[in-house]
């Protein structure tokens, strides 16, 4: 008994020992720092391992001689320059006048960052978690010897890539700018072009292992309360290791993860979710990726661009028609080539029947193969001209087409017919690029079921397709709203688009506060000439 008493106590005083020198617990989470310096270097090399890129550089205040410091940071992660003309030569100055009478030993960090350190945004570190945390942010952290808290400085350096045209929403009329990879540079470009002081931006810190960075951005006043507590709510439900992209937590946030509907926009230019934000919706942003998160997203908005709102209502409106004709296209032609080629030749006029039946003749396939076929000839060409290098890529895209369908015509394994129709429908595809993923399966499955039921499949599968999408919600939002509740003034911003100055109001089914965006359209006076020209 007595051997198991002092067991106990051993392992007791061996566990307080690591608790007062800082070093990891069996949870694996670091302790408050010590008051010994040695000791939480110690604990912060054994957490790093032999991390080249960690630098430990020790040195005496000048205000302080007697005490022992050390500056530690992760090179390549700061600037270094800042960091020599704000942290480190301050520090080392000789003025014992700077710090008034001479401080103890335990409050040194804090008169420090008070009168010394000249860094924009300095804080005190109390424990280790923190100040690895904080190193891994790019900020230098200060240790004193007898001294449990340390200084971080923002001191950050690293290469960062600059503002540029994004290449995947290209526009003839409006900003070329687009986000980048570093999450206050994208605030920043929102914060320029929304200069509300009611842009309110909340982070979070999401990736047990990547601890990555996240921001909820909404207009305060403006955004829906509901829309804005959900996302909360969804976002602190996120339980990840690891988050590299916005697509990490979309997948997670989305309210139909099994539908084909993308219930979650994404974009990259800062005019485009600027707008967002000003109709009332709530934007995701996520260090690491230059692709900001939008909700609620509604099907109509896929049929949209930034540019839309830049040019003339009337050549937009026409322009959104062809987006829905190409939409409609990119689906159904396929299919309904293998319906009318397999059961509905009776539909076409005698002499298109003529042509369509030459084109097949001595085709060894039914016509529900060749366009699978087809089509997965496509996709592979469609996915190679986009992972190869720009030039490449092009080359053998069109190569590949022009070959592999010429050959395969002059084989006679496919209709010369059936090659226009898969090029018809590649160009449709590439109309709406906001749809690309959802148009590859619909093709799909229309195809499949047009090769089994014909016309009276792709009405069955158009029926169901329209009553999923009708059921399905955004934060709340109907997905095929403004059609589904049906809204007039929904309508103005849908097929066409109207004048700005009639659509005056918000969306309203996104509940936003006050609802009213826009003042009606001043008269303009027409003023009569007199005889001889104007005045």
């Amino acid at each position: 008994m007595k051997t198991m008493r002092r067991l106990l106590g051993r392992l007791s005083a061996r566990r307080g020992r690591r608790a007062a020198a800082g070093s990891p617990g069996p949870d694996g989470l670091p302790r408050p720092l010590a008051e010994k310096l040695e000791e939480n270097l110690k604990v912060l090399r054994d957490l790093f391992g032999s991390a080249p890129d960690l630098i430990v550089r020790r040195f005496r205040p000048g205000v302080a001689p007697d005490v022992e410091a050390a500056l530690v940071y992760l090179d390549g992660m700061v600037d270094d320059t800042v960091l020599h003309q704000h942290v480190l030569v301050p520090l080392l100055r000789e003025d014992p006048a700077a710090l008034g009478r001479r401080p103890r030993r335990a409050e040194l960090a804090r008169r420090a960052s008070e009168r010394l350190v000249a860094a924009g945004n300095v804080s005190e570190v109390s424990d280790l978690d923190k100040a690895w945390d904080e190193l891994l942010a790019g900020r230098a952290v200060v240790l004193f010897d007898g001294c449990p808290v340390g200084l971080t400085a923002a001191v950050k350096g690293w290469a960062t890539r600059s503002v540029e045209d994004p290449g995947t929403e290209s526009v003839i009329r409006g900003s070329r700018e687009g986000f980048t990879e570093d999450l206050l540079t994208n605030i920043t470009l929102l914060r320029r072009r929304v200069r509300d002081p009611r842009l309110h931006v909340e982070f979070l810190t999401l990736g047990r292992r990547t601890k990555t960075k996240v921001a909820l951005v909404h207009l305060h006043g403006v955004s829906s309360p509901y829309v804005l507590a959900e996302a909360r709510r969804r976002l602190r439900r996120v339980d990840l290791d690891s988050v590299l992209e916005s697509g990490y937590i979309e997948q997670y946030i989305e309210d139909a993860p099994y539908s084909p509907f993308a219930t979650v926009g994404n974009s990259e230019k800062p005019d485009v979710v600027a707008g967002k934000l000003l109709e009332g919706r709530v934007a995701i942003m996520v260090d690491g990726t230059p692709f900001a998160l939008l909700v609620p997203y509604l099907f109509i908005e896929s049929l949209q661009s930034a540019e839309d709102y830049y040019s003339r209502p009337f050549f937009v409106s026409l322009l959104r028609l062809f987006r829905v004709i190409a939409f409609t296209l990119a689906i159904l032609l396929p299919a309904l080539y293998v319906a009318v080629a397999s059961y509905h030749q009776e539909l076409l006029p005698s002499a298109l029947a003529i042509t369509l039946a030459g084109t097949r003749e001595g085709t060894p396939f039914p016509a529900v193969f060749e366009a699978m076929v087809m089509g997965v000839v496509f996709e592979v060409l469609r996915e190679a001209g986009v992972r190869l290098p720009r030039p490449v890529g092009q080359a053998v895209t069109i190569v590949g087409a022009l070959v592999l369908g010429e050959s395969a015509v002059q084989a006679g394994l496919i209709g010369s017919l059936m090659v226009m129709v898969v090029a018809l429908t590649g160009l449709a595809t590439f109309a709406v690029p906001a749809l690309v993923d959802i148009v590859v399966m619909l093709r799909v499955a229309f195809t499949l079921i047009a090769g089994v039921l014909g016309f009276y499949g792709i009405i069955l599968g158009l029926a169901l397709l329209t009553a999923h999408a009708a059921a399905v919600t955004s934060f709340g939002v109907p997905y095929l709203w403004p059609f589904t509740p049906l809204s007039a003034s929904g309508l103005l911003d849908t097929f066409i688009r109207a004048p700005l100055w009639v659509m005056r109001r918000r969306p309203v089914r996104l509940h936003p506060r006050p609802d009213v965006r826009r003042g009606p359209r001043p008269r303009v006076r027409r003023r009569a000439g007199r005889r001889g020209g104007t005045r």
